[in-house]
């Protein structure tokens, strides 16, 4: 069982997080590298400033990597172009591949059959539990983008995905009232809470273009998530007939 899990869920990461890598590259990604074209230029007008206290020396804005004290050479990222590709697509692959891993052990864990009808259901409470509910609180950001603190947003991000997902499971899979009602509750409640924003939401990015790449994003996504639901659905049957024949 757990040969054929890794089996399927390796093929099937791979085969869909092909496929969604190469719609990245014409969608997603050129919004990204504009938006490192503003976030440079916005960076390239700051100055360099410093204030002294005494002996002390303080910062008040940083100019390019290897110009601050401390930094004496820029952070490594892939290059443009192929390398930079390959990086996304190899990042893609593995995230399909974590996808289908959690479909298996959920559908599993819940008895359901594994066919193309069901696994694609669980790719959509998929998508919902860890893209488009999230995302109504803290929507996909570009590079420049302002933002709260990384770890008040993880926290949120982590609370929303389970709440959402553990939701879902009791309003789909139980008929009692009281049940589906206390499955919509807990949807709401990190919305009712709220998403941690900065105090002031400025950005380097035009909004036009941040709005574009967020839409895009939630779609990547949902390709992601159904692609790899339905690679699942045809290739545990398989996998399962090759177990009985063995």
């Amino acid at each position: 069982m757990v040969t054929r899990v890794l089996t399927v869920s390796i093929l099937a990461g791979l085969l869909a997080g092909l496929i969604v890598a190469a719609l990245q590259h014409v969608t997603t990604t050129p919004l990204i590298l504009k938006a490192e074209t503003y976030e440079a230029a916005l960076a390239l007008k700051a100055p360099t400033l410093a204030a002294f206290d005494g002996e002390a020396k303080i910062i008040l804005a940083h100019g390019p990597a290897g110009d601050t004290p401390g930094h004496d050479h820029a952070e490594w990222k892939p290059q443009d172009g192929l390398q930079r590709t390959l990086f996304t697509s190899a990042v893609t692959i593995a995230t399909a591949i974590g996808f289908a891993a959690l479909l298996l052990a959920g559908m599993i864990a819940a008895g359901q059959t594994i066919d193309q009808r069901s696994a694609l259901v669980w790719g959509a409470c998929g998508f919902l539990a860890l893209g488009l509910a999230p995302a109504m609180g803290l929507a996909p950001e570009l590079p420049g983008a302002a933002s709260a603190a990384l770890e008040q947003r993880q926290l949120w991000w982590l609370a929303t995905a389970i709440a959402t997902a553990l939701g879902l499971f009791l309003f789909l899979r139980f008929e009692q009232p009281w049940l589906k009602l206390a499955a919509v509750v807990v949807i709401l409640l990190p919305h009712i809470v709220g998403a941690p924003h900065p105090a002031a939401p400025e950005s380097k990015v035009p909004a036009e273009v941040a709005a574009h790449f967020a839409a895009l994003s939630l779609g990547i996504q949902a390709a992601l998530w159904l692609a790899t639901a339905f690679m699942v659905g045809v290739l545990w049957p398989w996998a399962s007939r090759r177990a009985a024949m063995a």
